[in-house]
């Protein structure tokens, strides 16, 4: 196996759990992980891992909608990934759909940042 797939996906693994916790911290009253840092790492792992299957094809298949709302739809699929984690890992609690699409943007953010400041430094 290509250990460049292998050292995308940990980094991809670590974003996730990142923006999962610093979500879970500013939107206390809407994502609760109990406090127990295990829980913000496998959840990480669910939906780093449901983002490398299930996104793509979600996307694909609401293409229409993301072009019509000029891209806004992908708001909404990214809240449905951080909603989906929280059915399949109950340990982690999302209140409703619209803290998971808040939730969704601020992991987007910290994905985009970090994205950002790695390939700075690849340079």
């Amino acid at each position: 196996m290509n250990h460049g797939i292998l050292y995308r996906f940990f980094v991809r693994w670590l974003v996730s759990s990142l923006g999962l916790w610093i979500a879970a911290g500013l939107l206390r009253n809407g994502v609760h992980y109990d406090s127990n840092l295990r829980v913000i790492i496998v959840a990480g792992l669910i939906l780093a891992l449901i983002n490398a299957v299930i996104r793509p094809i979600v996307v694909i298949l609401s293409l229409p909608a993301i072009l019509f709302t000029l891209g806004i739809f992908m708001l909404f699929i990214n809240g449905l990934m951080v909603y989906l984690v929280s059915v399949l890992y109950p340990s982690l609690q999302i209140s409703s759909f619209w803290v998971a699409i808040l939730a969704g943007m601020i992991i987007g953010l910290v994905n985009y940042l970090v994205t950002a400041i790695l390939e700075i430094r690849e340079k």
